[in-house]
């Protein structure tokens, strides 16, 4: 999946965790790409870790898509967590408290831990 300046790629795992990993700028024009990465087949995405090591810019547009995307994996007994996220991106998620709701974890391994707090 991907757009000028975004790309998603996806990949499961053994245990049903939804990995999705982001290359480039999430913003106005691209969010809609990310907003249906996030979207489960089957309407409900328990759990997802997203990959962001790749991402370079995010604006409002994608923190709006994350919040959407943790209410909607909450609201299904699920949850939403980070891994590899820059640091421009972490300074972001912090100032909107993001990093309060949404867990953010140094490596995918960490996120992908099934001890890992939700």
């Amino acid at each position: 999946m991907s757009q000028a300046r975004l790309t998603v790629s996806r990949h499961g795992t053994a245990d049903g965790v939804r990995v999705l990993t982001l290359a480039g700028e999430i913003d106005h024009t691209t969010a809609g790409v990310f907003r249906r990465a996030l979207a489960a087949e089957d309407g409900c995405a328990r759990r997802t870790v997203l990959d962001l090591r790749g991402v370079t810019f995010m604006d409002s547009s994608g923190i709006n898509v994350l919040v959407a995307a943790n209410n909607a994996a909450r609201a299904h007994g699920g949850w939403l967590r980070l891994a590899h996220t820059p640091e421009p991106l972490t300074d972001l998620l912090r100032i909107v408290c993001l990093d309060e709701v949404v867990p953010l974890y140094p490596t995918l391994d960490q996120a992908l831990a099934p001890h890992a707090p939700a």
